[in-house]
């Protein structure tokens, strides 16, 4: 997760001048939720979507489709649309349709699989993989299905798929995909949690979608290479990740909403794709008991990030996290229906709690960062925390909505399963030279990891 590469000259300008409205005085009143009226949920979540589309200039002149601009990073922008395609799925809101699916094709790059030219000199394992997963979700909820000469849903989801598969990397650590793709870039000897996490769903969701035993066997291995280099401990805590140069032998063990989410997800598809083993629903209880660290002790069942929130020091990244867990934890009761309770009980308390929050700037609907503040709103405002907010409050709809469709279901969207087996293109550090920014973006997050590696095991960003 890193910098843009691109941006239209201007935007950083556009985002202050927006921050600096937002926190003018407030003029309405707070957002009013009631998680007992379907109306009021839609309602609630198109203010939500609203403000969080704000933030978006990719469908303006002189924008980049599917881009948002600094300081957001092209994985978020891939993370967004996957919101805008739940919320149409959740809401029946086609408002945000058109350029969704916009943005989802303009990114894909020349070889069909989310591998664009302005980005790929600087993007990881984990920044593809939230476009091919957004990607998913569009064949998974019978989104749309682009023109015929365009490139379809479940096409793009094998694309990063294979191109992912091809990169498993067995000469450190026993295997396990690198967080970055070229050697070039700060980053590429640390083998992450969420990179083999987007990775680890994806073959779990493509296994159910298309019943082939291939991405059943790929997201098994995967799962069990988190688990034996112990990036996933007994208790099915999932943690950041660890350095290949040490032969992953020293393990950050910050822990992440995400990660226990993607994991979760990519579980519970295991679940149904194996008729209901015991071994996944094992793997599904556990890993949703794990979750109880990301809900507040002190305002119950509402979740927060336990390693950034309390100290104030989550990063742009950060603040959209609660989103994916929030996502993947009600996708998980479509799959498997016994996490219902236990999942609800938390999403309904998190949305209650998370639109109270959404009441600063002058509009007075803008969300802030932390739901355990009630309705003193933090401060904080942007395309994370809007995202987050949307999320968990469009979730509380998941009962409303049939569950994701198969090939053999009704699922519409047509596949290639050689999609983006061609292997990456060749670039070099010289050829296309890597800038400054693009250093201090991609590097900054990974240099902040490795010294928590070097320094010992933190559970907290220090």
């Amino acid at each position: 997760m890193k910098l843009q590469s691109t941006c239209t000259s201007g935007r950083f300008s556009w985002i202050g001048i927006l921050g600096a409205a937002l926190l003018g005085g407030r003029l309405v009143d707070a957002i009013s939720l009631d998680l007992n009226d379907v109306d009021s949920i839609k309602s609630v979540s198109q203010t939500l979507a609203y403000g969080m589309m704000k933030y978006y200039n990719g469908n303006v002149t002189g924008g980049i489709p599917g881009n948002l601009p600094q300081p957001y990073y092209w994985w978020e922008a891939g993370a967004m649309f996957g919101t805008l395609i739940d919320y149409w799925y959740y809401t029946g809101n086609t408002e945000y349709n058109d350029v969704t699916s916009q943005a989802l094709l303009f990114q894909v790059g020349p070889n069909i699989d989310y591998m664009p030219p302005n980005q790929t000199k600087t993007e990881g394992n984990d920044d593809q993989g939230f476009w091919g997963m957004a990607a998913m979700s569009a064949a998974e909820q019978k989104f749309p299905d682009p023109p015929a000469n365009q490139p379809q849903w479940l096409e793009l989801a094998q694309a990063v798929f294979n191109s992912q598969a091809i990169r498993w990397d067995n000469s450190t650590c026993n295997g396990g995909l690198r967080w970055q793709i070229y050697p070039f870039n700060t980053g590429y000897n640390y083998k992450n949690s969420i990179s083999n996490g987007c990775f680890f769903n994806l073959a779990a969701r493509l296994a159910l979608y298309t019943g082939n035993q291939t991405y059943a066997d790929w997201a098994t291995k995967t799962f069990d290479w988190i688990q034996n280099i112990q990036l996933m401990n007994s208790q099915y805590q999932f943690f950041d990740g660890t350095d290949d140069t040490q032969n992953c032998s020293s393990i950050n063990h910050i822990q992440w909403t995400y990660n226990a989410g993607v994991y979760l997800h990519g579980a519970a598809n295991m679940y149904a794709f194996t008729n209901q083993s015991s071994l996944w629903q094992t793997r599904v209880q556990g890993i949703l008991n794990a979750t109880d660290v990301f809900f507040s002790p002190d305002v119950p069942n509402v979740m927060y990030e336990v390693a950034c929130e309390p100290n104030g020091k989550c990063d742009v990244d950060q603040r959209s996290f609660k989103a994916y867990l929030a996502r993947w934890m009600a996708a998980t009761t479509k799959l498997a229906p016994f996490t219902t309770n236990f999942v609800m009980e938390k999403l309904q308390a998190s949305a209650s709690a998370a639109a109270e929050q959404c009441s600063g700037g002058t509009d007075g609907v803008t969300c802030g960062l932390q739901w355990t503040k009630g309705s003193a709103w933090d401060g904080s405002y942007g395309v994370g925390e809007q995202m987050s907010a949307l999320e968990v409050v469009s979730s509380n709809l998941i009962s409303k909505v049939s569950g994701p469709v198969t090939n053999s279901t009704g699922g519409t969207s047509k596949g290639n399963p050689a999609a983006g087996t061609g292997g990456d293109t060749s670039l070099s550090a010289t050829n296309d030279p890597v800038t400054t920014g693009d250093r201090v973006g991609a590097g900054f997050l990974t240099t902040v990891v490795l010294v928590v590696i070097l320094g010992g095991a933190w559970w907290m960003v220090a």
